[in-house]
């Protein structure tokens, strides 16, 4: 079985006003993300701690790079860089 791959992943919670607002973001501009639930997941928590030290929900990275929350993502994408970093992560 090959892994799904996709510009975006997206760390996010159940009833999480801004992990929707971030998924709308990235939906709006067309870019394929894998939203990954860390609810009843403390394995994926664990992971997403150790990959960013933060506990605060979404965390979004395009490709390797980490962009932070939705706050982040919405100011990257008015500075008109969200595209050229999709682009570039490849996927």
């Amino acid at each position: 079985m090959s892994e799904v791959t996709a510009p975006a992943t997206v760390y996010t919670t159940n009833f999480c006003g801004y992990c929707v607002r971030a998924k709308r973001l990235l939906e709006k501009r067309e870019v394929a993300y894998i939203e990954i639930n860390i609810a009843d997941d403390d394995a994926a928590r664990r992971e997403l701690i150790g990959r960013t030290g933060l506990r605060t929900l979404p965390q979004i990275f395009i490709g390797d790079t980490f962009v932070g929350g939705a706050d982040e993502l919405a100011a990257l994408d008015r500075a008109g860089g969200l595209m050229p970093l999709v682009l570039a992560s490849g996927a």
